[in-house]
């Protein structure tokens, strides 16, 4: 009997990108199913009960979406980010849950720096603004995203520094980035501080006023990561006690109409989170997500399982 594969995306896929998870998925012998654009959990509920494999975005799996699942085996995030998924639920019903890591990466990257610039050019206001060129960066993560950032940055003639306790030094200065030992020197030193960390217990909240207001004058943090990993009273105290302090994000935060009103020129904010939209990191995601799924079954790789 073949595998069904349900991919649910409350925001879909391109076009494209569906078309070549389809391929991936024909050529394995499984049957591809589509869940696109819903709006109640309920027909996720319903879409999901007799499938083997689950490919998702930002959409949710909670405990609820796993207790309908009868059939459930994988679910795959397509993405680098997976706490959308309850990983505790999935353990604890036997079921492997993965990520694409590194799919998203150059896409997301390249947002940073359209961010920085946004900033540095005052919003393209026609106000003087600055240059990038000669400016410190710091990248808080030097995983796949920080790797990409670290790359671009070579081409504005940015000096990079990176603050990651899980990645060997020797690594980042292979890549000619400066290491730091702590993550207050990183904010200390650099005019800008791209995020890259993921919204985990220890992280969540970590970006508050007393790390924020270390950063020297006329400093900007980049948060393409996650809106929880910002404090956002500390995120309200900086703006308004440091009139120098920027900040822009593709995740806007709660107080966002509050900041705007207050400081159009100082903070910026996309409609939506904008990390992995793009044409190629959408179908590259897609791709690997359906590449894994039929790893998994067809031979018992599990190389990027997170639970």
């Amino acid at each position: 009997m073949s595998k069904k594969v349900l991919v649910a995306t409350v925001k879909p896929f391109a076009p494209e990108a569906v078309e070549q998870i389809r391929k991936v998925l024909d050529a394995a012998g499984y049957e591809l199913r589509l869940l696109e654009s819903y709006s109640d959990a309920a027909e996720l509920h319903q879409a999901v009960a007799d499938v083997d494999a689950l490919i998702i975005r930002s959409d949710k799996v909670t405990p609820a979406v796993l207790s309908a699942a009868g059939d459930l085996k994988i679910v795959v995030r397509a993405g680098a980010g997976y706490d959308n998924v309850n990983l505790e639920a999935a353990t604890a019903k036997g079921i492997v849950v993965m990520n694409t890591p590194g799919q998203n990466s150059n896409a997301v990257a390249e947002l940073a720096f359209g961010l920085m610039l946004n900033l540095a050019r005052r919003h393209y206001t026609g106000k003087a603004g600055t240059e990038l060129r000669g400016k410190k960066l710091g990248i808080h993560a030097y995983g796949n995203v920080g790797r990409c950032v670290a790359t671009i940055a070579k081409g504005f003639g940015i000096i990079c520094h990176a603050y990651d306790p899980y990645i060997d030094d020797s690594i980042m200065m292979k890549d000619g980035v400066i290491p730091v030992k702590t993550r207050e020197d990183l904010y200390r030193i650099c005019d800008y501080v791209s995020l890259h960390i993921p919204a985990v217990a220890e992280t969540i909240r970590s970006i508050d006023y007393d790390l924020m207001s270390q950063m020297k004058k006329g400093a900007a943090l980049i948060n393409t990561a996650r809106a929880e990993v910002i404090d956002e009273p500390s995120l309200l105290r900086i703006m308004e006690s440091r009139s120098d302090w920027l900040y822009a994000s593709d995740i806007a935060p709660e107080c966002k109409d509050e900041l705007m009103a207050k400081y159009p020129l100082r903070c910026f904010f996309t409609a939506k989170k904008m990390g992995a939209q793009t044409a190629e990191a959408n179908i590259n995601a897609g791709i690997a997500a359906a590449q894994q799924i039929v790893g998994f079954f067809e031979r018992g790789d599990t190389t990027f399982q997170v639970n």
